[in-house]
């Protein structure tokens, strides 16, 4: 379950909104609430995946204040990854 506070006048047209497209029974609010978290989310990944610039910077520019050799956060991304693909392993 998701909640939130947003500003009235916004969620008085978010209503108003998801009524005329869903009608006014139960639900409507619902699946115009999923419609736009799944419109949000797709717009935001393709932001992600538009990245510009030179990766290696960024990279570089990301990890400036982390004080450990490559070596050991090769370890550690490994441990991170394992821990991740186990976890979604039934059993």
């Amino acid at each position: 379950m998701l909640r939130a506070a947003i500003d009235t006048k916004l969620e008085r047209r978010f209503r108003e909104l998801a009524m005329r497209r869903f009608g006014y029974g139960k639900g409507a609010l619902s699946r115009a609430m999923e419609e736009a978290v799944i419109r949000w989310i797709s717009a935001v990944e393709d932001e992600r995946l538009s990245f510009e610039g030179d990766p290696v910077e960024a990279i570089d520019g990301l990890l400036s204040g982390v004080d450990v050799d490559s070596v050991e956060l090769q370890h550690e991304a490994r441990g991170l990854w394992a821990m991740k693909v186990l976890g979604d392993v039934p059993g």
